[in-house]
């Protein structure tokens, strides 16, 4: 199963996509938040109650088809919540009284459509990426270089792939040496300096610091294939060898232009910016 973020309008809704069963489950509370229109501890509430009622009105059915996974929360821990397929969420759609109903339903509507034409031609998904990342006002060259990072890390994560590293939290350890060594921060950290909870760090970073953390991932890559790296043991040094060639070439482009890469900027609504000392 692969997590996403997809968008709503400009609200969050966290889906899985199972690839047994292709079919998409939906964050319940996400979508219950998204129809009465308040914050997400509301939505939680609301979906509780909910529930509740559901079953002592009989449709136990309908609440047996929620089952818990895990994704992650505002706070980036990966937390249980309830998740649904399409046909589920929109039973749960009929018993919420909201203008959204409707918009909703054709929203997911369209997120199905969207997977199928994915599934035929895989660069649609590409196309439409850059279309988000148009709406949400980020330039051509920003957005050049946010896909050209992802290929660079797509090669990355392939090569852990094929040499002993599993998918999930060997990844993240390797990824957060990688980011330390280059940035001097976690990536908990980066996400604090720039006030994100749930957000991609990377749809937040500047140009610069979209190359910098593609140069420390080529590099790292490239150390691992040099050196034939297996396992998470090994990978580690390739990692903190990538981070730290990323690490130098970012000194000394901040010595010769005076400029800081890793700042506290991000592209959120009224967004406050902060800068790393030093």
């Amino acid at each position: 199963m692969s997590n996403e973020v997809k968008l709503f309008e400009d609200r969050h809704v966290r889906s899985v996509w199972d690839e047994k069963a292709e079919r998409w489950l939906f964050s319940v509370v996400d979508v219950v938040t998204i129809l009465i229109d308040k914050d997400y501890q509301a939505g939680r509430k609301y979906w509780k109650v909910l529930r509740g009622r559901l079953q002592k009105e009989g449709f136990d059915q309908l609440v047996t088809n929620c089952y818990q996974l895990k994704m992650k929360a505002d706070d980036g821990k990966m937390r249980n919540t309830d998740v649904a397929d399409v046909a589920t969420i929109l039973r749960i759609i009929q018993s919420i009284p909201s203008k959204k109903a409707e918009p909703v339903k054709q929203w997911l509507s369209k997120v199905g459509y969207e997977r199928m034409q994915e599934m035929v031609d895989p660069s649609t998904a590409i196309d439409r990426a850059r279309e988000i990342y148009k709406k949400l006002g980020r330039s051509e060259k920003w957005i050049q270089q946010r896909m050209s990072g992802q290929e660079t890390r797509n090669k990355l994560t392939d090569y852990w792939s094929d040499h002993d590293i599993k998918e999930g939290q060997e990844f993240a350890i390797l990824t957060n040496i990688i980011h330390q060594e280059w940035t001097g921060l976690s990536v908990q950290d980066h996400k604090q300096l720039k006030n994100l909870k749930s957000q991609n760090l990377r749809d937040h970073m500047s140009e610069a610091e979209l190359i910098f953390t593609s140069l420390a991932e080529l590099s790292t890559r490239q150390m691992a294939e040099k050196d034939q790296s297996h396992g998470l043991h090994e990978n580690k040094k390739s990692a903190k060898v990538g981070g730290n060639i990323a690490k130098k070439a970012k000194e000394d482009y901040e010595e010769r232009t005076g400029q800081k890469v890793v700042t506290g900027e991000n592209f959120l609504p009224n967004k406050q910016t902060k800068y790393i000392e030093g």
